[in-house]
């Protein structure tokens, strides 16, 4: 048992433990409590070791560090920060209360509990794949949903768009830039409108009625998708929209609710809601990265959580200088 998994199972006793606890350590928790441990603050990351975006090779858009695997990011990441002595520890957060004293108690999955002053929730969010044999196994690899991250790689090359919802033409339009050989799987998506449907007959995407059944790997590699009527068509990856659920049970402890994310009418996820700093309405509560904005990339969610950390520090600056007025007017 390392130095940090013992502080954690053998804190909690009616002692406050860490000026800050970070639940969650992606990008976005790993950069907060980077900013909090360098402002010299007690700060302790619980990360349940399961990041989103393990299943991609590359993480991209990322300045100077566009290419490198998502699990170097966060290995990279953690060193840094108990370089400046934050501390890491493996675990989940299932709750989080507030005490009498105002500082939070926070419960692991193991049943262990640390103390904070305030609390910074980076717990992300989950795909909701549709349902077609073979899609989830390659999730992150030919399967994919943001050509901002993934476009470049399968330039040029056939794509297939998996239509599940209102807005499949927009998808394929979008992955259009990226390749002349983009194919709409109408699959349980609307059958397109007249304006849009000349849309995709100007941009040449083919559009293909019907149900995907399964996809088709040749050798550990995406060959096509196999529809219901026996037709595979072919292609190298496969373009999704999941339904994003943010990752809030502990918020939920705490009394925050998540809020439906709407996009034309149309439902895709829901969110914590904060302010631009990521302060939530439960006082000394923060969020950053995706449990806060599901569209977030890897370099946003890390500025995220710097922002949220800035803010954190400065709120503890107040509270310091309000307790140091009054012991001094005590003293008197």
């Amino acid at each position: 048992m390392t130095e940090q998994e013992t502080q954690v199972r053998t804190a909690g006793s009616g002692r406050r433990d860490y000026d800050v606890v970070v639940a969650g350590g992606g990008a976005a928790g790993l950069s907060g409590a980077l900013a909090l441990s360098r402002a010299r603050r007690s700060v302790l990351v619980i990360d349940a070791g399961a990041p989103r975006n393990a299943p991609a090779a590359h993480a991209h858009n990322y300045l100077t560090r566009d290419g490198t695997s998502p699990l170097e990011l966060l290995a990279a990441g953690r060193e840094e920060v108990t370089g400046y002595g934050g501390r890491i520890t493996r675990g989940e957060v299932v709750a989080a209360e507030r005490l009498e004293s105002g500082d939070f108690r926070v419960t692991l999955g193991d049943g262990s509990a640390v103390t904070a002053r305030r609390l910074l929730v980076t717990t992300g969010l989950v795909d909701e794949l549709p349902q077609v044999t073979g899609l989830a196994e390659r999730w992150g690899r030919e399967v994919l949903h943001c050509p901002y991250c993934h476009g470049w790689e399968v330039r040029d090359r056939p794509i297939a768009v998996l239509g599940t919802g209102p807005f499949a033409v927009h998808q394929a339009l979008m992955w259009r830039q990226w390749s002349s050989q983009v194919t709409l799987l109408l699959h349980t998506a609307p059958e397109p409108g007249t304006e849009e449907s000349e849309q995709l007959a100007a941009r040449d995407i083919a559009v293909v009625r019907g149900k995907a059944e399964a996809l088709e790997v040749t050798g550990d590699r995406l060959t096509g998708v196999t529809m219901a009527d026996g037709r595979t068509i072919p292609c190298v990856a496969v373009v999704v929209a999941p339904y994003f659920t943010a990752r809030a049970g502990v918020l939920t402890s705490l009394g925050l609710e998540a809020t439906a994310q709407e996009m034309g009418g149309h439902v895709i996820g829901t969110y914590i809601a904060s302010d631009p700093a990521g302060a939530t309405a439960v006082p000394g509560v923060w969020v950053a990265g995706n449990v806060a904005l599901l569209n977030e990339t890897v370099i946003g969610a890390a500025a995220a959580g710097l922002r949220a950390g800035v803010a954190i520090n400065t709120d503890l600056i107040a509270e310091d200088t309000r307790l140091a007025v009054a012991a001094r007017r005590g003293d008197r």
